[in-house]
Order: C-alpha cells, then sequence, then structure tokens
C-alpha cells in the first residue's frame, strides 16, 4: 500500500527524532497556469514541544524551478546548477544538516529559512563532497 503523502515521515538525525513534512502551493492564473509555485520542506524535532520545526522554503523565481510540470513532484533547483527532490529522505537528510551548519539548532522556536540559501551546501552532502555538517 503506498505512503500517504501528507503523513510525517520520521528521520533521525544525530540521535535526535524528527518528522517531515513537504508541503507545494501556488495560486492559478485566470489562464489555468500555475504562478508563484513554492515548495516547503518542514522539519519537527521530537518529542513536541522540545523545539519549534525548520520550514525550509524553496520559491520558484529565475533561474531557478520548483517541483510541478514539466518537472517532477518535490524537484527543486536551479536551471544550471544543484537540485534536490525533497520526497528523497538523504534530501532532507542533507538541508537539516545545512541548516543546522547555519547554526540553526532544534532547541529554538520555529524559524524560516531560505532553502536557496542551503541548496548547493545539500547537495554536496548529498554528493559526499564535504564532510558531517559542522565538522
Amino acid at each position: 500500500m503506498p505512503r500517504r503523502s501528507s503523513k510525517p515521515r520520521r528521520l533521525i538525525a544525530d540521535g535526535r527524532v524528527y518528522l517531515w513534512t513537504l508541503r507545494h502551493r501556488h495560486r492559478m492564473l485566470d489562464s489555468g497556469r500555475f504562478a508563484d509555485c513554492c515548495d516547503t520542506l518542514t522539519l519537527y524535532p521530537q518529542p513536541t514541544g522540545t523545539g519549534g520545526p525548520v520550514h525550509i522554503v524553496f520559491a520558484d523565481g529565475p533561474g531557478r524551478y520548483v517541483g510541478g510540470a514539466p518537472m517532477g513532484s518535490g524537484d527543486v533547483g536551479y536551471i544550471q546548477g544543484g537540485s534536490l527532490n525533497l520526497h528523497e529522505p538523504g534530501a532532507a537528510r542533507a538541508l537539516l544538516d545545512a541548516a543546522s551548519a547555519r547554526g540553526w539548532q532544534p532547541e529554538q522556536r520555529a524559524v524560516e529559512v531560505d532553502g536557496w540559501s542551503l541548496l548547493e551546501a545539500a547537495v554536496a552532502l548529498r554528493a559526499g563532497n564535504t564532510g558531517p555538517a559542522g565538522s
């Protein structure tokens, strides 16, 4: 039976448990086309109440794309550069590590981070081009 896309997934990183979700939003133009597409990867530290979530936001814009036609769901990237599929647990982990390397701590209150500022570091982590975050 396939996994429900709206159900949070579990991720363990550095001995800490997180639940994570991926949400897509956009608006529809009168022409029927979509505009202002945005994917948000949210990681919730567990147990609940031990810190706020980090919302990693990818908004479309010049030179970059956010999932949907003709790209696949969850695909984000630069037209001429790195990309990730946000449905992949490894991509979620790499973004978590990149956010942590930039100073986000799970004990903090909820925070929103521009995903584009983390993308290249997360792509490098996925490719094994760097050591663990913070090293």
